[in-house]
């Protein structure tokens, strides 16, 4: 089973979320990276850029996919992880640390699931 950390919040699209105070911390999750293999290319927004719950902010190119990145909720792009420009592999390396993608001035909550949901989530899909 994947490593699914209980503080964080998920998306079905296997987006993470940490919140801090009105700013959230999105990346992709550790089985969304398996799914991906190597991460060669992220395409990140600008600072400034405002995406609404579900909308594609970016995209993450690896050796066997091309995968959109979705907002989890919506909300105004305060910080863009430029380490990922130079070194795209974190997002495979630490993909709830070092790997992570935007931070937004989050505005509403969107459709997060719990830790627990989430891997019942991803229970579903293995069916």
């Amino acid at each position: 089973m994947s490593n699914v950390p209980g503080e964080l919040k998920y998306t079905r699209s296997h987006e993470w979320v940490r919140e801090e105070g009105d700013t959230v911390t999105v990346g992709i999750t550790d089985h969304a990276q398996e799914e991906l293999g190597d991460v060669v290319f992220v395409e990140l927004p600008q600072v400034g850029d405002s995406f609404g719950a579900g909308e594609s902010f970016g995209v993450v190119e690896s050796v066997k996919a091309v995968s959109d990145l979705y907002a989890p909720v919506g909300g105004e792009v305060v910080e863009v992880n430029e380490a990922l420009n130079e070194r795209p592999e974190l997002v495979n390396e630490d993909p709830y640390g070092e790997g992570w993608m935007i931070k937004l001035k989050a505005e509403g909550s969107g459709d997060l699931l719990s830790a627990a949901d989430y891997e019942k989530h991803l229970a579903e899909e293995a069916e």
